[in-house]
């Protein structure tokens, strides 16, 4: 059948009410939009390649798969949303991978529109701004570290029983550590030895340190954490049957089926499919309110991870409260307490906090008080959902475990999202980004076969988990709304990572072992890697998946030699003289800039891409053309940019405009508490005089046991 009879236009005219998600590389409209693609060419222009690796290069290309995991999230969301708000039409959405990529990217991003530039890439397992990070060899296994704040170094210190290095001053601050990471490296690592990799990590644990041991994929598989939650099920292909990740999102009410058969080709041709009848009768248009209006959601969470999750809702027109304190305000906004954090309020400048938090409402509540609890516990009593993603122990400390929470309205749809989900004796984690990675096992699959377990620095655990709970949140919603109840969604960030290592996952169950690791070379592509070009440190990466690829390079590169080459015209061939390949493509790419040479082979139908830095991104002419970055001006920031969602609705170039910008600290206190609470001036008078509510930060209470919920952050 021919494409265009069964083209979007033509299936929407015919019936109105049909919901329709395009899923592509680069989206319908602007200069990439016909580009060739594979996995590493789009996360190069996404920004996710070139500080991976070493100092001098190639940087890293990591396995594929992971952009299917994005995208996937990334068109799950509105897709399901629009489901939800079929009163408000049917809805067309357009997603494109590259967009979904650069919510991984992003946190780097905005530093460098802070800053003014990029960190540079600082080698293997060097990443952020501190040290020390990464993977690090134990008398057996390898353990993951990420050390951010000066109480973690501490702890670190006593861990190593080494408490002289806390206060030595080559070492005491984050940027010090970073500095000295070669002596550092050498002190540590002799240490780390005496002790095996599980000996650590539990002793981190009871030091609240975000450590994780990074399991090749025989270990993770056969980790007693992911076995008694259930986070792997049997995969029947056929006469094949082997075991995969399921779902991570642990709906207790509503529970997915735990993997099962996957047809072969065909095997349901003649099955005729249930008949059913469509909720919506008719398309969206401009005028229809957002697919979630009408949800109240309170925000309890901080950091990356969770917010990411909030803010799809909020995209999507839900009502997100977000709920802070003075005392505690969202780590996000910045952790430096010295005198002009608080006098010149720079809580309200950090770049990467306006991103998260977009399209919500901000409110302050100390939660150390009766007062402030009672009231989050009367917000709590007319939402639809309630998120938080502290470690597992915070909120009930605070009486507000999730069977509390649950008492006080049943409808709630209540998503917890600590490192190793609610059960079992690793609960209590404390991680960041980088530690869901190194837990995940994706480290030991990345890299080349001489590496150490690689990390991919960009705090990847934290946009992953985050699109994870926002699905988890859509899930529950739909069971609310067909059942009129509420449940827990017990959300492992660990689990939600697993899907990005499932085909390593799934080789491993299925055979017995993992296929070494081949650095930037392809399993099935014939030359594949990132190639250094015209520049100071100027790379680009490219693929050839065919054999008519191959010829269209060679007359690229004027080498009518290799395309006559009998030896090279088959895929074996050529991976029999990969690295003359290589070296004729680095010849010819030696004088020519990256930005040529990556027009000139998507021309020839090549997939190619510049490894782009994430400061790169914002002068990027094709998220420039399709309004990726959206100007804003917000008091205290000034004029800066945000991105856009990653689809587009209906056959619009432009995504949704961002209606309200991130909120101060607070600055919807008045608004809700009356509004939505009932409260009079008086009353809201009155937690003004008493702290209860605020809009500027302030230290700590004296005397107050500090709860750490920094779960999920990032590792920058």
């Amino acid at each position: 059948m021919k494409a265009s009879l069964i083209s979007h236009d033509r299936l929407r005219k015919a019936d109105p009410g049909l919901a329709i998600t395009a899923v592509s590389w680069f989206g319908e409209y602007g200069p990439y939009r016909n580009y060739q693609a594979t996995d590493s060419v789009c996360r190069s222009l996404a920004g996710l390649v070139k500080l991976v690796g070493p100092v001098e290069g190639p940087p890293v290309l990591p396995r594929d798969g992971q952009i299917g995991v994005m995208g996937g999230l990334t068109a799950f969301i509105p897709s399901l949303a629009g489901l939800y708000g079929y009163a408000h039409g049917a809805r067309r959405f357009a997603v494109n991978n590259l967009e979904a990529m650069l919510h991984i990217s992003e946190f780097d991003t905005g530093l460098a529109l802070e800053a003014g530039f990029t960190r540079p890439r600082a080698g293997i397992n060097r990443f952020g701004r501190g040290y020390p990070s990464g993977a690090f060899q134990t008398r057996h296994g390898w353990l993951g570290v990420t050390v951010v704040t000066p109480a973690q170094w501490t702890a670190f210190c006593t861990l190593l029983d080494m408490p002289e290095l806390a206060d030595d001053p080559k070492y005491n601050t984050t940027i010090a550590r970073f500095h000295h990471a070669d002596e550092l490296k050498a002190i540590i690592t002799p240490a780390l030895l005496t002790r095996t990799a599980q000996h650590w990590f539990e002793k981190g644990i009871e030091l609240r340190l975000p450590l994780a041991i990074v399991p090749d994929m025989q270990e993770l598989l056969e980790q007693e954490v992911h076995r008694s939650r259930g986070a792997f099920g049997p995969v029947t292909i056929g006469d094949a049957s082997f075991e995969g990740p399921v779902l991570p999102q642990h709906l207790t009410r509503a529970k997915p089926k735990p993997n099962g058969r996957a047809p072969l080709a065909g095997a349901d041709d003649n099955a005729a499919l249930p008949a059913r009848k469509r909720a919506a009768t008719r398309a969206a248009t401009p005028q229809d309110a957002l697919p979630l209006k009408g949800l109240r959601i309170i925000d309890l969470t901080m950091g990356w991870a969770g917010p990411t999750a909030t803010r799809q809702m909020g995209d999507l027109g839900a009502d997100v409260i977000k709920v802070e304190s003075c005392q505690y305000p969202d780590w996000f906004r910045g952790t430096d307490t010295r005198p002009p954090y608080h006098e010149e309020r720079t809580y309200e400048k950090t770049y990467w906090f306006q991103m998260n938090n977009r399209n919500k409402r901000g409110i302050t509540l100390d939660l150390t008080s009766a007062a402030g609890l009672a009231l989050l516990k009367r917000l709590m009593k007319d939402a639809d959902a309630v998120i938080d993603n502290y470690a597992a122990d915070v909120m009930p400390r605070l009486g507000l475990g999730v069977d509390e929470i649950l008492k006080i309205n049943p409808r709630l749809v209540v998503v917890t999202m600590p490192a190793f989900g609610m059960t079992g004796k690793w609960s209590g984690v404390r991680a960041y980004g980088s530690t869901l990675e190194q837990a995940s096992g994706l480290p030991s699959v990345t890299g080349g076969p001489d590496d150490p377990p690689v990390m991919l620095h960009a705090a990847l655990g934290d946009p992953v988990g985050g699109l994870n709970a926002a699905a988890a949140l859509l899930l529950g919603f739909m069971h609310q709304r067909h059942t009129g109840e509420g449940q827990h969604i017990d959300l492992s960030q660990v689990e939600c990572m697993l899907p990005m290592v499932a085909p390593s996952i799934l080789e491993q169950s299925a055979t017995g072992k993992t296929s070494p690791r081949i650095g930037n070379r392809h399993p099935r592509y014939v030359p594949n890697g990132c190639f250094p070009t015209l520049g100071i440190d100027q790379w680009i990466t490219l693929a050839v998946r065919t054999d008519d690829e191959w010829r269209a390079l060679c007359g690229v590169m004027r080498r009518s030699d290799l395309a006559d080459d009998a030896a090279l015209a088959s895929v074996d061939g050529r991976r029999a003289h990969e690295d003359r390949i290589e070296v004729a493509i680095r010849q010819w790419l030696a004088d020519v800039r990256p930005d040529i040479a990556m027009v000139t082979l998507q021309q020839a139908g090549i997939p190619a891409g510049i490894a782009k830095l994430p400061q790169d991104l914002a002068s990027d002419p094709h998220l420039l053309k399709t309004g990726h970055w959206q100007p804003s001006d917000r008091p205290f920031m000034g004029p800066h940019l945000l991105p856009s969602v990653a689809y587009r609705e209906g056959d619009n170039e432009w995504p949704y405009a961002i209606t309200n910008l991130a909120p101060t600290l607070g600055q919807h206190n008045h608004e809700v508490l009356r509004d939505v609470l009932g409260l009079s001036n008086a009353e809201i008078a009155e937690l003004e005089r008493n702290e209860v509510i605020g809009t500027s930060a302030t230290l700590p209470k004296p005397k107050k046991k500090k709860t750490d919920g920094r779960t999920a952050g990032a590792a920058g």
